[in-house]
């Protein structure tokens, strides 16, 4: 006997007349404009926004209230480029909130004096491909994957 569904369409908040949840803005939003050229994605990721291009995501942007270390630009990359990405970026540094020493994210710290040029200097690298800034993210299962009965 077949099992009747629930219609889990979502209602958009213009269809109820109920206001909708308001979207934070974007932090960082010149990071935005000046990688507009690729056509970036954003998606959210650890309360933060997530950039993507193409299947790479590059960067995530992070500006949390109150006083906090990790805010900034960060760029995935990997350790081997740690060194010659901290010769172009003297403030560029470990993400501190996962407690290890050294990890695959560097962040440009929102507070440091050369923040927005560091910034778009990262994405000048990013729109010439620089090998150094981008991940290809790990394939994950659907979350609604079961095996067949």
């Amino acid at each position: 006997m077949a099992i009747p569904r629930r219609n889990t369409r979502s209602v958009k908040a213009k269809e109820t007349g109920l206001p909708g949840k308001p979207r934070k803005p974007v932090p960082y939003a010149f990071v935005l404009e000046a990688l507009a050229g690729l056509s970036p994605e954003t998606r959210p990721m650890f309360g933060c926004l997530a950039v993507y291009v193409g299947n790479k995501i590059v960067l995530i942007l992070r500006d949390k209230s109150g006083a906090q270390p990790d805010n900034g630009v960060w760029l995935a990359t990997t350790t081997q480029h740690h060194a010659s990405l901290r010769r172009e970026f003297p403030n560029l540094r470990s993400i501190g909130l996962w407690g290890k020493e050294e990890t695959g994210w560097q962040v440009l710290p929102a507070d440091a004096v050369d923040f927005e040029e560091s910034a778009v200097h990262a994405c000048e690298l990013i729109i010439a491909r620089d090998p150094r800034i981008g991940k290809v993210p790990a394939s994950r299962k659907p979350k609604n994957s079961r095996p067949p009965l």
